[in-house]
């Protein structure tokens, strides 16, 4: 089975990019079983900047293959805040419960109607010899709502609603976000050049 190493240490991203790979009979090693390999500096101004730099860092690291990935949540109301903030915007990377308590207080007294958003992803596939050989981007748009629903998912989603569902990523079963999620979209169309990627 052809096999990509995943960068990324996020245990929610890491669970469904390898869900998401299964099916296209990939396999996924993690970066944390390459323990000499250091955590990846995200400085990029876009997504699909620092999905590039994971993949070909990770990839030159362990001589092999390697997916990066970079998303985050974009609201309309805020001008596309927290955008590629959207791990640390509390400030503490990756505190889950912060960053929600954050983005609440940011939209409080925002009606509804204006409190659209949409979750962006960007995926970069690296060969071994550190080049880009392969990307995709990915959209789900949706809402925030006032009050945090749902325990399952990660990072902002119980807060994000799907208004064809009417419920938050949270609430939501895990198929069902797999189907519709913004990275599920962005792996169907990795998925039409990653078996020819493979086979070269």
């Amino acid at each position: 089975m052809p096999t990509l190493v995943l960068a990324s240490r996020n245990a929610g991203k890491l669970r469904e990019l390898t869900e998401l790979l299964a099916p296209l009979g990939v396999g996924a090693k993690l970066i944390s079983d390459f323990p000499d390999v250091p955590e990846t500096v995200e400085d990029g101004e876009t997504f699909a900047a620092n999905a590039a730099k994971k993949a070909v860092e990770a990839a030159v690291a362990t001589r092999s293959f390697a997916l990066g990935e970079d998303s985050g949540l974009a609201v309309d109301a805020l001008d596309g805040r927290p955008g590629v903030y959207s791990a640390r915007y509390a400030g503490t990377h990756g505190d889950d419960a912060a960053n929600n308590a954050k983005l609440l207080e940011e939209l409080d007294g925002v009606p509804d109607a204006k409190r659209t958003a949409a979750y962006h992803t960007h995926i970069a596939v690296a060969d071994p010899g550190g080049d880009v050989v392969l990307t995709a981007a990915g959209t789900c748009r949706g809402r925030i709502v006032t009050v945090s629903r749902g325990e399952g998912g990660f990072g902002y989603d119980p807060l994000f609603l799907v208004p064809e569902y009417h419920r938050t990523f949270g609430e939501l079963a895990p198929a069902v976000k797999r189907a519709i999620s913004h990275r599920a979209r962005a792996m169907r169309r990795l998925a039409i050049g990653l078996p020819c990627l493979f086979d070269a």
